[in-house]
C-alpha cells in the first residue's frame, strides 16, 4: 500500500503527477482556473522567486492578502518550496499586525496593494531588513516571477519542517504564533479527507479567509489529498451563496455558525442550487442546536459539526458523515488524533464528567514560536495539548463542549457553562443571537450578564426575556442583566469573544 504524502509538497507533487489536467481551483467571480499541472509550475516559480527576494528554506514569508487565486499560489508555493508561511489576519487591529510581522521574524512579505502603505508603515521601525512584494490576490503570477530561473538545489521539505506560523487571536493580550509543520498540516489534510469521504469530483466552497486555520486547512488543503477542488471566493456573502454555489457545481460546503445564521435570515433557494451538495461542514465555533435543525430543514442539507483549534491545524474533532450516526450538539468524536477529557489535575475523568478537553496526535502543533512557557504551559507531562475548552465524553465516544475555562461563570460557587444560557434564549423567537458573560458581582462573585441581538423586525422586552428565561433555566441561572445589541464581537472565526462584552455591564 503507497504511503500517505507526509508534506505538503507531496500532497502537490502526487496529484500533478497523476492529475495534470485537473482542475485544482476556480475563481467564482470570472470562471478562471487553476489545474493540478499549472499549480505545481507555479509552485516552484513562487518559490524560486521568493528565494531571489532573501527567503531561505527554513525562512518565514508573511503574507498580508485577501482570497484569490494567487493566494493560494503564494501560500503553497511557499510551503512547496520548504519556506514557512505566515497569513496575516486581515480584521486585526494595527498594533496586533504589527506586533505579528515584527515578531515572525519574516524575511519576505507578499502584500495585497490595498495594504501596501500600511504594512510598508508598519516594517519601517524593524532592526530587520523585510522586502516587501506587492501582490494583486487575483493577477495571473507574482511581479517579476516569469523572469526568475527555475531552482537548481530545490530539495524537497522534511515531514518535521516548519510549514505554518498562524497567530491565534487571544480575547486578551498580543497574539501568539502556533508553529504547524509540513507533517502537521499533510496528516490533517489527510484526516478530513478520510472523515468526509472526499473525492476527486468533490468541490468545495471556499468562503472563509484563508488567514484562517479552517479555510487554511479544510478548503485549501484537504482538495489536495483526492484530487478535489475548491472554487474560490473573495469573501462571503449570503446573498450570492448559493448561487456561487451552484455556479460552480460545488458538492459540499464548509462554514461556520455566523455564515448558517445570515443564511438562515435569507430566502431559500431554488431546489436546482442546492442539488448537488450532499454535506454543509460546520466548525470553528459551537452552532446551536435550534440553527442546526432549522438550517437543515429549509435548505434540505445534512450538517456535519466538528471542531478544531488552530493548534492542531483545524479539526480535532468531527461527526460522523452517516446522518443516523450524527449527534445534535456534539462536536463528534476524536478525528485523526487522540482527545479525553481531563480534571484540574490533569487526571483523565469518566465518561459524563465535565472537564477540560485534552488531544494528542500527528495534527498537535510543535509549540508557540519564541515562547516556551506558553509551550509548556499548554502541555501535560505525558504531551497532550490542553484546548481550554470545557466538555465532556458520552458512552459512544462523542465529545460535547460547554465552554472556555476562563469564560465559565461560576455564581455563589456553582459552575455554569455560558452556552447553557445562549440556547435557552434561542428558544425565543423573537432572539437572533445571545452571549452571556460572567460579570462581577459583590455576594456571588458573579452575575449572569447576557447580550441578545432581536431579529429584524421583532421587538421584545427585558421583562419578557426574564420571564422567559425563569421558565426555561429556572430562577438562579436567569441573567441577572440584560443588554440589547447591533451585534455581537466575534474573532476571525466567528467565535464569539466573550469577554470582550463586560464593558457593557459596568
Amino acid at each position: 500500500m503507497r504511503q500517505a504524502p507526509a508534506t505538503v509538497h507531496e500532497l502537490i507533487e502526487r496529484q500533478a503527477a497523476a492529475r495534470p489536467q485537473a482542475t485544482y481551483a476556480v475563481a467564482t467571480q470570472d470562471d478562471r482556473q487553476l489545474g493540478y499541472g499549472e499549480l505545481v509550475r507555479g509552485c516552484r516559480s513562487v518559490a524560486a522567486l521568493l528565494r531571489s527576494r532573501g527567503a531561505q528554506p527554513g525562512d518565514t514569508v508573511s503574507v498580508v492578502m485577501p482570497n484569490g487565486l494567487q493566494t493560494l499560489r503564494v501560500l503553497l508555493g511557499a510551503m512547496h518550496g520548504g519556506l514557512c508561511v505566515n497569513p496575516v489576519n486581515l480584521l486585526s487591529q494595527p498594533e496586533q499586525m504589527r506586533y505579528v510581522l515584527a515578531h515572525s521574524d519574516c524575511r519576505v512579505v507578499c502584500v495585497a496593494p490595498e495594504w501596501e502603505e500600511r504594512v510598508r508603515g508598519m516594517l519601517a521601525g524593524l532592526d530587520r531588513t523585510v522586502d516587501v512584494i506587492v501582490v494583486d490576490p487575483d493577477a495571473a503570477a507574482l511581479p517579476g516571477e516569469a523572469q526568475v530561473p527555475a531552482l537548481a538545489d530545490a530539495s524537497p521539505p522534511a515531514p518535521g519542517d516548519l510549514a505554518l506560523l498562524m497567530y491565534t487571536s487571544g480575547t486578551t493580550g498580543m497574539p501568539k504564533g502556533v508553529m504547524l509543520s509540513q507533517r502537521n498540516l499533510a496528516a490533517n489534510a489527510q484526516a478530513i479527507s478520510t472523515e468526509h469521504e472526499l473525492g476527486a469530483a468533490d468541490r468545495v466552497l471556499a468562503v472563509l479567509p484563508l488567514y484562517h486555520i479552517n479555510a487554511f486547512a479544510v478548503t485549501m488543503l484537504a482538495p489536495l489529498v483526492q484530487g478535489g477542488s475548491l472554487a474560490m471566493a473573495p469573501r462571503f456573502s449570503a446573498g450570492r451563496f448559493w448561487e456561487q454555489a451552484a455556479h460552480t457545481q460545488c458538492t459540499w460546503i464548509n462554514v461556520v455558525p455566523t455564515m448558517i445564521s445570515y443564511l438562515l435570515e435569507g430566502e431559500r433557494p431554488p431546489a436546482a442550487q442546492t442539488a448537488r451538495i450532499r454535506l454543509c461542514r460546520s466548525a470553528s465555533a459551537a452552532l446551536p442546536p435550534e440553527h442546526h435543525r432549522a438550517f437543515e430543514q429549509l435548505f434540505g442539507i445534512g450538517i456535519v459539526e466538528t471542531m478544531g483549534l488552530t493548534e492542531t491545524a483545524a479539526p480535532a474533532f468531527s461527526n460522523p458523515l452517516a446522518p443516523a450516526a450524527r449527534k445534535l450538539g456534539s462536536v463528534g468524536r476524536a478525528s485523526g488524533c487522540e482527545a479525553r477529557v481531563i480534571d484540574a489535575a490533569l487526571a483523565e475523568v469518566p465518561d459524563g464528567t465535565t472537564g477540560e478537553l485534552a488531544i494528542r496526535g500527528p495534527n498537535v502543533m510543535l509549540g508557540y514560536y519564541k515562547n516556551e512557557e506558553a509551550t509548556r504551559a499548554s502541555f501535560t507531562p505525558d504531551g497532550w495539548l490542553r484546548t481550554g475548552d470545557l466538555g465532556h465524553r458520552d458512552a459512544d465516544g462523542f465529545f460535547f463542549v460547554t465552554g472556555r475555562i476562563k469564560e465559565l461563570i461560576i455564581k455563589g460557587g456553582e459552575n455554569i457553562a455560558p452556552r447553557e444560557i445562549d440556547e435557552a434564549l434561542l428558544q425565543h423567537p423573537a432572539v437572533l443571537e445571545a452571549a452571556a458573560v460572567g460579570v462581577p458581582h459583590p455576594h456571588y462573585g458573579q452575575e449572569i450578564g447576557v447580550c441578545i441581538v432581536l431579529r429584524e423586525g421583532l421587538a421584545c422586552t427585558e421583562d419578557e426575556l426574564r420571564a422567559f428565561c425563569d421558565t426555561a433555566l429556572g430562577r438562579y441561572k436567569t441573567p441577572g442583566h440584560f443588554r440589547f445589541v447591533t451585534d455581537l464581537p466575534r474573532g476571525p472565526s466567528g467565535k464569539v469573544q466573550r469577554l470582550k462584552l463586560l464593558p457593557l455591564f459596568e
